[in-house]
């Protein structure tokens, strides 16, 4: 019998400190309840080079702290072969979405983009279904950010698991 492939999972935002490593995280800390890491790779980037090699924003991680999870990713910038190695790719919002679709070169690429909060419980509510940026407001951005990632994370773990392709409306 062969080993399962893992499933390989990429969240996306600008910078990749603030909103994609505190998805990368809350997902990871999913799985991990879940007894899951050894069926998955998961990974964050950001479509700008502002801040490779640096560790998330203190506030992120320290929000990811208060609900019990940890971050240990450096920021990296996203790559055109970042299409092959990962069946999904998340986007935090619908500017990192318009990057990551204009860097695809098929149409294999283009349907492994998905927008974040497509899979948000709470999206009918919110006006604009983009995950905030909080880097330039308080504390309370970055909790809120906490908040949408982890309860999103559930929602996106059942859908990969799934093995559906199509992503709901």
């Amino acid at each position: 019998m062969s080993e399962q492939k893992p499933l390989r999972v990429l969240f996306v935002c600008h910078g990749n400190i603030c909103r994609s490593p505190a998805a990368e995280g809350a997902f990871k800390h999913l799985i991990q309840e879940r007894e899951m890491l050894s069926r998955f790779v998961v990974d964050s980037a950001g479509t700008s080079s502002f801040h490779i090699g640096e560790r998330p924003h203190p506030d992120t991680r320290r929000a990811a702290r208060e609900k019990g999870v940890t971050l240990d990713s450096l920021a990296r910038q996203f790559e055109v072969e970042d299409f092959d190695k990962f069946d999904w790719i998340f986007a935090m919002d619908h500017k990192n979405l318009s990057d990551l679709l204009s860097m695809a070169t098929n149409d294999a690429d283009r349907k492994k983009v998905v927008l974040f909060r497509t899979f948000d419980p709470q999206r009918e509510s919110d006006p604009i279904p983009d995950v905030p940026d909080p880097y330039y407001g308080g504390f309370a951005g970055f909790q809120d950010v906490q908040r949408i990632v982890m309860r999103t994370a559930e929602n996106i773990l059942d859908f990969v698991l799934s093995g559906k392709t199509t992503v709901p409306k």
